[in-house]
C-alpha cells in the first residue's frame, strides 16, 4: 500500500459517518464496526475502542511500507563492471587496475575490469553510455573521449554531458617533453627561441592526428607563440622510436615510459606537461616553470556512470573512490607508473569536462585540426 493510500484511508476511516455494522461491508472486514448500546446510539467506549482500532490499522500500514523499504539491500549487493576503452597492460588499463581492487574492498564487491579497445575509446564510451543506469556498469572517461573526440567528430554515438553522470576523478598523467640529444636545445626556453628563429623547421611525432599528444603539443606551439611541423604516428611508441633514431626532433610522451630513455641518455626531457612536476622526474621543471606561464595539460582519468544512476549508488561509489584514491599506498603506486591520484566530487569532474571541451575546441580550431 502506497503512502497515498494508506492517508486516504486514515481519512476515510476518521470522517466515516457512523453506521450500524452491515452497512459498509467492504471496510468492516479490516476495520471492527463500532460498538452501539442498548438503545441503538453509539455508545462512548465503542467509539473509543473503534478509533484506538482504526488508528493502529492506519499505523500498521506505515509500518508494513516501512519495513518493505527498510528491506531493500544495500548497493552493491554483485560484483561492478568497470569499461575501460583499451587493451590490457596500456596506461589507461595499468591505472584502473590500480584502482579497481583497492575500491572493490571497500564496496564489498569485486571491480571487474572490462577492456573494450577500439576506435580510439569510442566503442567503450558507447557501450558505458547505453548500459543500465544500476551502478553496476561504470566507465573509465578521459580527456580522449570526452573533451577531444567531441571536438573532433561531427558525429559520434553519445553525448559526453548529456549520456553520463561523472561519479569521480582517479588519476592525472603527466608528459615529458622530449628532444633528440643532438637538438642544440638544453632548456624549453632554447627550443623556443630556435623555434622562433626558424618556423616549421622543427618537426615533432605524435601518436597521431587528433591523439592527446598532439593536441598538447599544438597547445604548447600556440601559447609560446611558435610554429613546428607536425608527423603523426600510430601510438606513441612509434613516435619514440622516431625520436631516438633522429627523425623527429620532439615528442611529448607519458612520462612513465620515458624515464628509461631519459636517464640511459637517448632522448633528453626539457619539462614535464603538468601543473607540478613529476615524482619520477623532480629535477626537470615544469613547462610553466620553464617560461610557458599557465600552461598545463595531461591525460585525467574519471568514473562516469550512465545518465540516470540514482544520486545515493553516485554518492556511495564516489566516496568509495576518494578513499581509496587518498591511500598512501595508492599514491605510491600511481607514483611509480608516472601518474599522481586525483580526488574530487562529482560536480568537480562535471566542470573538469566543461572546461576540457571548451579548452580542446579553441586549440583544435586554431590549429586547424581534421579527422577523417
Amino acid at each position: 500500500m502506497s503512502s497515498l493510500e494508506i492517508t486516504k484511508s486514515a481519512r476515510y476511516i476518521f470522517l466515516r459517518r457512523h453506521t450500524r455494522e452491515g452497512e459498509y461491508p467492504e471496510q468492516d472486514s479490516w476495520v471492527p464496526a463500532p460498538a452501539y448500546n442498548h438503545r441503538g446510539r453509539l455508545s462512548r467506549a465503542g467509539t473509543t475502542r473503534y478509533y484506538c482500532r482504526a488508528v493502529w490499522a492506519a499505523v500498521c500500514s506505515v509500518l508494513c511500507v516501512a519495513s518493505t523499504t527498510f528491506a531493500q539491500p544495500a548497493y552493491p549487493v554483485k560484483p561492478i563492471r568497470l569499461i575501460v576503452g583499451f587493451a590490457p597492460g596500456g596506461g589507461t588499463d595499468i591505472l584502473a587496475r590500480a584502482m579497481a581492487q583497492p575500491l572493490g574492498e571497500l564496496l564489498g564487491q569485486q571491480v571487474t575490469i572490462d577492456n573494450r579497445a577500439g576506435a580510439g575509446g569510442i566503442i567503450a564510451t558507447e557501450l558505458g553510455a547505453r548500459a543500465a543506469p544500476d551502478g553496476y556498469t561504470l566507465l573509465v572517461g578521459s580527456s580522449a573521449g570526452f573533451a577531444i573526440n567531441p571536438n573532433l567528430m561531427a558525429k559520434l554515438p553519445y553525448d559526453p554531458v548529456r549520456d553520463f553522470t561523472p561519479v569521480g576523478m582517479f588519476a592525472t598523467l603527466s608528459y615529458a617533453v622530449d628532444v633528440h640529444p643532438s637538438l642544440p636545445a638544453k632548456t624549453l626556453r632554447d627550443l623556443i627561441a630556435l623555434a622562433r628563429a626558424k618556423p616549421g623547421a622543427i618537426n615533432y611525432g605524435s601518436a597521431g592526428q587528433g591523439s592527446s599528444t598532439h593536441l598538447a603539443i599544438e597547445q604548447f606551439a600556440q601559447m609560446s607563440g611558435i610554429k613546428l611541423t607536425h608527423i603523426p604516428y600510430k601510438g606513441n611508441t612509434p613516435a619514440m622510436t622516431a625520436l631516438m633514431s633522429g627523425e623527429v626532433a620532439m615528442v611529448f610522451d607519458p612520462v612513465l615510459t620515458s624515464v628509461p630513455m631519459i636517464r640511459s641518455g637517448r632522448v633528453r626531457a626539457l619539462a614535464v606537461s603538468t601543473a607540478k612536476r613529476s615524482a619520477l622526474l623532480p629535477e626537470v621543471p615544469t613547462i610553466a616553470e620553464a617560461g610557458v606561464k599557465g600552461y598545463e595539460a595531461g591525460n585525467w582519468f574519471g568514473v562516469f556512470a550512465p545518465a540516470g544512476t540514482p544520486r545515493e549508488i553516485v554518492e556511495r561509489l564516489n566516496t568509495a573512490i576518494n578513499r581509496t584514491m587518498t591511500r598512501p599506498e595508492m599514491k605510491d603506486k600511481l607514483v611509480s607508473q608516472g601518474a599522481d591520484a586525483l580526488t574530487g566530487t562529482p560536480a568537480e569532474l562535471a566542470a573538469l569536462v566543461q572546461r576540457e571541451l571548451a579548452k580542446f575546441a579553441a586549440i583544435i580550431k586554431a590549429a586547424g585540426v581534421r579527422v577523417e
